[in-house]
């Protein structure tokens, strides 16, 4: 059976168009529910969300679904996907729920789920979910219905859990940060985990108002964050996405750090700290340099496939703790079950402040290659695999560059164009290789 609803990442869309619509999410609250009680006669739910101003009425009809079923739910409000997955873990309960599209602009949104132990769920679960989509509602009566309340200090027991992922000694007196909280689910919560912890914390990117998240702040956006960091003379910036499981740093220089140099930097953390580090898992877009920069370090890198969801799948099978994305979506399993902006960013401020040295400084010798990304249209019914012609050039180019460069060539998985990537030392030779191959999946053959 192949899902019709789930994604790489739970269920994502516009709203107002199917499925995110109040219907639809009724039907999915009592279809999970109907799932969760053939292991649990009474289950409980905690619902959280970002600050869509959708998420008031998705939330509702989720809740309306599963009290259908006789699901008993918690409402946490406002709280960073990774908050609903400690809180789901913490406390005991059946399932996490978390009303979010994540960087994606407020006029979409979605949801996700997670184990009683905080982690993404498999294939299986969501097959089973979209089974019961198709089942006829099996309604409980006014005896059996669910219940639902708020769960109170959800925030203040997350930024609990976060302060507790780094050292008892760590502290950021001195330390001036912006944060930037992209007008999303972290808001209330990034500044504070930063504040008790002794820095001086500038917020942006900290005022919704339901309609501008991840709008021009954010991790996606981070041009207004090196703006306010260079405005406010600070050390570093911190800026996060809508549901604050991704991370972007910058430093007072205006230098921004991406996903692939914080993992470097977490890696050669705990080394620095004598922890074995057996390896990490990457993804195809994760930068060469910082590659053979780990490999020089004895430590190997395994490449999944792009999204979180299939590196914490790598690191589950290898039994590895570290991992992450290009984009800022970085897992360390010894420290949360999923990935956390904001645990993140703690790990790295601790890195530099036990290091004594800066954040630029534990990547010296560390210098991204530059990649050049080109999207090329194919014709309706092509098949990219059997073009002889671009098959050619890719081997020719992959010669030409050697251990100087990267070449990657794979299909969108939104839109009906073919991504080739040429990653190189030397950025020209890069783009000249890229046109090559484009060029040659552009003419077929």
């Amino acid at each position: 059976m192949s899902r019709t609803y789930f994604g790489t990442d739970g269920i994502r869309g516009t709203v107002g168009q199917p499925p995110i619509t109040p219907d639809f999410m009724l039907r999915l609250g009592h279809a999970v529910g109907l799932v969760l009680k053939r292991s649990n006669a009474r289950p409980t739910v905690l619902i959280g969300k970002d600050t869509r101003i959708s998420g008031y009425m998705l939330e509702s009809s989720l809740e309306a679904g599963f009290a259908s079923a006789g699901v008993d739910v918690l409402l946490s409000g406002p709280l960073p996907t990774p908050g609903v997955a400690y809180l789901t873990r913490a406390l005991r309960l059946d399932l996490g729920v978390v009303i979010s599209a994540s960087h994606n602009p407020y006029d979409d949104n979605g949801v996700k789920f997670f184990s009683a132990r905080g982690e993404k769920l498999p294939d299986d679960w969501e097959l089973a979910v979209e089974a019961a989509l198709l089942l006829t509602p099996q309604w409980a009566d006014s005896a059996t219905l669910g219940k639902a309340r708020r769960l109170n200090d959800a925030s203040g027991r997350y930024i609990e859990f976060c302060k507790s992922t780094v050292t008892q000694s760590l502290s950021l007196r001195g330390v001036k940060l912006v944060v930037d909280g992209a007008h999303g689910a972290a808001y209330h919560v990034a500044p504070d985990v930063f504040h008790e912890l002794g820095a001086t914390v500038v917020k942006i990117g900290c005022s919704p108002d339901g309609t501008n998240i991840n709008a021009g702040f954010g991790a996606t956006s981070p041009a207004a964050l090196v703006q306010a960091v260079a405005e406010h003379r600070a050390d570093y910036g911190i800026a996060l996405d809508g549901d604050a499981d991704r991370l972007q740093m910058v430093d007072a220089s205006g230098r921004l750090f991406n996903g692939d140099e914080l993992l470097y930097v977490m890696v050669a953390d705990r080394r620095a700290q004598q922890l074995p580090v057996p390896g990490v898992v990457g993804t195809l877009m994760t930068n060469m340099a910082v590659e053979l920069a780990l490999q020089h370090q004895g430590v190997p890198l395994v490449r999944a496939k792009v999204g979180d969801r299939y590196v914490l799948e790598e690191l589950a099978a290898r039994g590895w703790q570290l991992g992450g994305e290009s984009s800022g979506h970085l897992l360390a399993l010894d420290c949360h079950t999923t990935g956390d902006g904001i645990v993140s960013a703690l790990q790295i401020l601790q890195a530099v402040r036990r290091s004594g040295r800066s954040l630029a400084a534990l990547l010296e010798g560390v210098t991204l290659y530059p990649q050049t990304m080109i999207n090329v249209r194919l014709p309706e019914g092509s098949r990219w695999q059997d073009n002889l012609r671009l098959k050619k050039e890719t081997a020719d180019v992959e010669a030409l560059l050697g251990q100087a460069g990267r070449v990657l060539v794979r299909p969108s998985g939104t839109e009906p164009v073919l991504r080739v990537m040429v990653e190189a030392r030397d950025a020209a030779l890069g783009r000249e290789c890229a046109e090559r191959m484009a060029r040659a999946a552009a003419a077929g053959g």
